[in-house]
């Protein structure tokens, strides 16, 4: 699924001076410091679908003639274009703000080709802008905003109450498209995801740079345990609610929490550019595991682990390698795990903090890197 990047001109690509609010002359013209730079890495790096979307109040009137709109436009466009910035669509609405058309932003009218259309990720996009209704449209859109904010006091009153009405979709507040960029080179592994099925419902909230926080809620005692450790010693932020049915038994609520965060970490990991990509072996008391992992988009196992005991708490411990299989599958990863030990508690603990140290190993970036760790050129 793609990614978009709703990203408006006026005031966020270019600068707009009040109250002239048509950039209708090129001695309107003033690009926005340093958007080329960062606007040419984010379309070069990041894997987003670039779409303009901007409110142009009565083009095509006699006060707004589209003859000193388009030469205008036509040159920003190229200006663009000629830094390798490359917009696959331009959404233009020219009501006035009275009209209250649909199209109009932050009506979504203009956006009905990628919502409910399964191309288009609308939850992980964003919308970029200037004015408070780009917020208020990420809001209606299902997305975030990224606010380009450069007067925290305008609109007073009336303005600030609508921002406390979106707050909560505001994923950036800056004037410098620096922050913009290095906000979606490192932000964008921060997903949510569901799988929903007859058997089970599981939401899924991952930050993979996060500081170790966990809500853990399976139903499952032991494994929520298992996979708070995922959380802690991963540094990672993991919420997973998972509702099955264990009046059953446990082997879906099991199996597909690993698929539903196999799927999780794919999406969080879309793009690896600056990764570390594989990733480590650790003792606990008597107990020896080794995990090693590698996020090379292709799932294989090799499971070297047994287990005497029936269960630990309530898990059954046949459980322990559909878990790992079923995350492989889904998060198209080899996994590689042996452990030798007496204690099973503390060998599958031991599999899973290796499993945890070896992720945070294999999905650490360097934010100024642009290298794909694979010589393939594609991962």
């Amino acid at each position: 699924m793609k990614r978009v990047l709703f990203i408006d001109r006026d005031g966020t690509l270019i600068n707009e001076a009040p109250p002239t609010y048509q950039i209708d002359s090129f001695s309107k013209v003033e690009f926005y410091p340093h958007m080329f730079e960062y606007m040419r890495r984010i379309a070069k790096e990041l894997d987003y679908e670039l779409v303009m979307v901007s409110n142009q109040d009565g083009l095509g009137t006699a006060g707004f003639p589209e003859e000193t709109f388009y030469p205008v436009h036509n040159f920003i466009m190229k200006s663009l274009e000629n830094e390798d910035i490359h917009f696959s669509a331009q959404h233009f609405d020219r009501t006035f703000p009275a009209d209250n058309a649909p199209t109009r932003k932050p009506g979504i009218g203009m956006f009905t080709s990628y919502l409910n259309n399964e191309k288009y990720d609308i939850p992980n996009s964003f919308v970029i802008g200037d004015r408070i209704t780009d917020v208020q449209l990420a809001k209606n859109l299902g997305c975030k905003a990224i606010w380009i904010n450069n007067d925290p006091n305008l609109g007073g009153a009336e303005i600030n109450d609508a921002r406390t009405e979106v707050e909560k979709v505001i994923a950036l507040e800056t004037t410098e498209w620096k922050d913009i960029y290095e906000f979606l080179k490192l932000g964008l592994r921060k997903v949510h995801h569901e799988r929903n099925t007859n058997e089970t419902k599981i939401s899924i909230d991952l930050n993979p740079d996060g500081s170790g926080k966990s809500e853990i809620s399976t139903g499952v005692g032991f494994f929520d345990h298992m996979l708070d450790q995922l959380a802690r010693h991963g540094k990672m932020d993991v919420k997973i609610i998972t509702k099955g049915d264990l009046e059953i038994d446990e082997h879906h609520t099991i199996e597909d929490t690993g698929i539903a965060l196999g799927e999780a970490f794919a999406k969080a990991l879309a793009d690896k550019r600056g990764m570390e990509r594989y990733g480590f072996a650790l003792p606990m008391d008597e107990a020896e595991a080794k995990v090693l992992i590698d996020f090379g988009g292709r799932n294989w196992i090799v499971w070297n682990a047994e287990f005497k005991r029936e269960k630990i708490g309530e898990m059954p411990t046949e459980m322990f390698f559909h878990f790992f299989k079923s995350f492989s599958d889904a998060a198209k990863c080899n996994l590689n795990i042996e452990c030798k030990g007496d204690n099973e508690h503390h060998k599958i603990e031991a599999i899973f903090k290796a499993f945890a140290k070896a992720i945070k190993m294999a999905v650490k970036r360097d934010p100024l890197s642009n290298y794909l760790p694979s010589t393939k050129g594609v991962l």
